[in-house]
């Protein structure tokens, strides 16, 4: 089983960069709902074991870590764009602005940002965006479980709305039975009209 690692996050302590900052985000594929970015900045005297790419962890694992994280990081913030944002300034847009208000949303200004693949530009901060940032280095994959996990406490709000879509199961993701309920009483108000195939069952 891989984990990721601190190795880019000691080089930078090294150089004397305190406050790193690892962000990610969640939801960019969805049909539907927000996307929602997380910033994290670990406190490098507590380990925290098991923390990888939310992608490969289980939903009870995900929960698990998020309260261990948020418990023992030195800060942590959420960022969150609504579909709405998303249809009109555009995913790529809408993926950054949620990571800026991420960082904005942390109690303490960290001296250095990590992203996963997506370059921000916050504050004159020197950054690294880093190609699979989540699989490899623990603060990216901190902030992927933070953002995973408060994205799916919203989408789960969310079903109680609108509970034909079943949310609460796909969390707005591109699933068959998704499609299904879409194709059985068509689009809802969280709905990202710009993206396929929801334009589709616009006309």
């Amino acid at each position: 089983m891989y984990y990721p690692n601190r190795r880019q996050e000691k080089k930078l302590q090294r150089k004397g960069f305190k406050y790193i900052a690892g962000i990610d985000e969640a939801g960019r594929g969805a049909w539907a709902g927000p996307i929602v970015a997380a910033a994290v900045i670990l406190n490098p005297k507590v380990k925290i074991k098991g923390i990888k790419d939310s992608k490969l962890l289980r939903s009870p694992d995900r929960k698990e870590l998020f309260l261990k994280i948020t418990e023992n990081a030195v800060a942590w913030g959420i960022g969150v764009i609504s579909h709405k944002m998303i249809d009109q300034i555009g995913i790529q847009q809408a993926n950054i602005l949620a990571m800026k208000d991420a960082v904005k949303n942390l109690a303490v200004l960290p001296d250095y940002l990590l992203t996963d693949a997506l370059t921000i530009e916050y504050k004159k901060l020197p950054n690294l965006a880093i190609i699979d940032g989540d699989y490899k280095i623990t603060t990216i994959a901190a902030a992927s479980i933070i953002a995973k996990v408060s994205r799916d406490q919203i989408m789960d709000g969310l079903d109680e709305k609108y509970p034909p879509y079943g949310f609460k199961q796909h969390k707005g993701y591109g699933t068959s039975h998704h499609f299904q309920m879409i194709n059985q009483y068509g689009i809802c108000e969280l709905h990202r009209k710009s993206f396929e195939p929801i334009k589709y069952f616009i006309n």
